[in-house]
């Protein structure tokens, strides 16, 4: 299972005790809900493509989603940003 660890300042840390009873329960909640989000605009793209296309849709959200990267039905946001700089370049160069 991946593990993302994060840094604070004590300035940082301080910052959140004041905003939460618990910094640690604080950001694992945000990053977890925000992933959560993630997944469920990607399990709405998947299964949307599925039924258009006359594919069956699979059987779980974790299968769904992987079946998404697999596919190249969605990609990671680090994959769309090189798209559009790219897309930019090739406008530019076209000016």
């Amino acid at each position: 299972m991946p593990n993302i660890t994060i840094e604070l300042t004590e300035t940082q840390y301080k910052g959140l005790q004041y905003a939460a009873v618990s910094p640690e329960d604080w950001a694992d909640n945000a990053v977890t809900n925000r992933a959560r989000i993630a997944n469920d605009e990607i399990v709405d793209i998947v299964v949307k493509h599925c039924l258009d296309n006359g594919v069956q849709v699979p059987a779980t959200r974790e299968e769904i989603v992987a079946y998404g990267f697999t596919n190249n039905i969605v990609k990671t946001a680090t994959v769309r940003q090189e798209e559009a700089e790219a897309q930019a370049a090739a406008m530019q160069a076209g000016e």
